[in-house]
């Protein structure tokens, strides 16, 4: 560790100690374990146990509907760490304009998502989390996150993004990553109507409806990091981004990922994730089908693309072309699955 880091840490733990004096808690020990910007994470020592303060970058009324939800998801039996309440009794604790929360501290492992036994303990842990989470209701003062009835929006407007980059950059000088953007773009619009078509025909609304059933608590980033292997099982952590959608949301992004690890699909693959998934939160198949049909949007090519002409940052040309061919070789794949469903249904 450089100097600097060393008087960073420092004025760091000097404000743990600050913020803990609104706790009931007599620290004996206080290491900075990530900081990055605003958020940061400290670990306490007590005399009788370990605890986690976390530093928020949310703001408030964001931060009381994801510190609201795991309270209730912790007090509902479910698998994340529970949350200190400080000498008011308040969830989340303000000091200078911060926000801060303290967690149990949590010992246990990383899980490996390309190992099948980690992989499907994470799917478990991932089912009893969305399971607690039905009948959450945040408090007045909080800003809800919800995804719900948003799909179809979304999904039209990543393809108008697509067809207006596409236009802007027949206009500019090619370069060999617009090169490759135009020569996928079509092909990955072509892609995107499908899915749109497939989502107007399938039981979306009901599925979404906020009187139903399915809806859950999404993590929106659980992976290796979020999801710890403890001796009382998975747990799941770092929920700041929770938001209320379907289950698929979470299972999307799981199989996305794994995919785009191994270069390409696998509908064995799939269908194991999702068997193990519903083990612990059964899925019908018109949940299934929803979650195939998400699947099937061009999500990995759009958020690749994205970076060149959102956040101006550059991306390969062998990149862009890499994921271009692992979104058209998951179509005939995927067409004939939705296929076998609906001749089901």
């Amino acid at each position: 560790m450089n100097d600097i880091n060393k008087i960073q840490n420092i004025d760091l733990n000097k404000l743990a100690s600050y913020v803990l004096e609104g706790y009931e808690i007599e620290p004996q020990d206080i290491s900075v374990v990530q900081s990055a910007s605003i958020k940061t994470v400290w670990k306490i020592k007590t005399r009788d146990r370990d605890l986690c303060l976390k530093r928020l970058k949310q703001t408030l009324d964001k931060a009381r509907f994801s510190v609201n939800a795991q309270d209730f998801i912790y007090n509902s039996g479910g698998n994340v760490p529970g949350i200190i309440r400080d000498k008011e009794g308040n969830l989340i604790h303000s000091f200078n304009d911060q926000l801060f929360v303290v967690y149990e501290w949590l010992y246990g492992r990383d899980l490996s998502f390309g190992n099948p036994d980690d992989l499907k303990a994470a799917l478990h842990g991932l089912a009893k989390f969305h399971i607690a989470s039905k009948g959450y209701v945040a408090p007045e003062n909080a800003k809800v996150s919800s995804k719900l009835n948003k799909w179809p929006e979304h999904y039209k407007s990543m393809a108008d993004n697509l067809s207006s980059w596409k236009e802007a950059s027949m206009e500019k000088p090619a370069s060999a990553s617009i090169s490759s953007y135009l020569k996928y773009v079509d092909d990955m619009l072509d892609i995107c109507h499908r899915a749109i078509e497939l989502l107007n025909g399938s039981k979306y609304t009901e599925l979404t409806d906020k009187d139903s059933k399915t809806i859950v608590l999404c993590h929106q980033d659980y992976g290796k990091g979020n999801a710890l292997l403890t001796d009382n099982g998975v747990y799941v952590i770092d929920l700041d981004g929770v938001t209320w959608d379907h289950p698929g949301r979470d299972l999307r992004k799981i199989i996305g990922k794994l995919s785009e690890n191994r270069g390409s699909w696998s509908l064995d693959e799939i269908e194991k994730i999702l068997d193990w998934y519903s083990e612990i939160n059964p899925l019908s198949p018109a949940d299934r089908e929803l979650i195939y049909i998400d699947l099937m949007y061009p999500h990995w090519f759009f958020g690749l693309v994205k970076n060149i002409f959102k956040n101006n940052k550059n991306e390969s040309a062998s990149k862009i072309e890499k994921i271009a061919r692992l979104e058209n070789s998951k179509v005939p794949l995927l067409t004939e699955k939705l296929r076998d469903i609906k001749s089901l249904s």
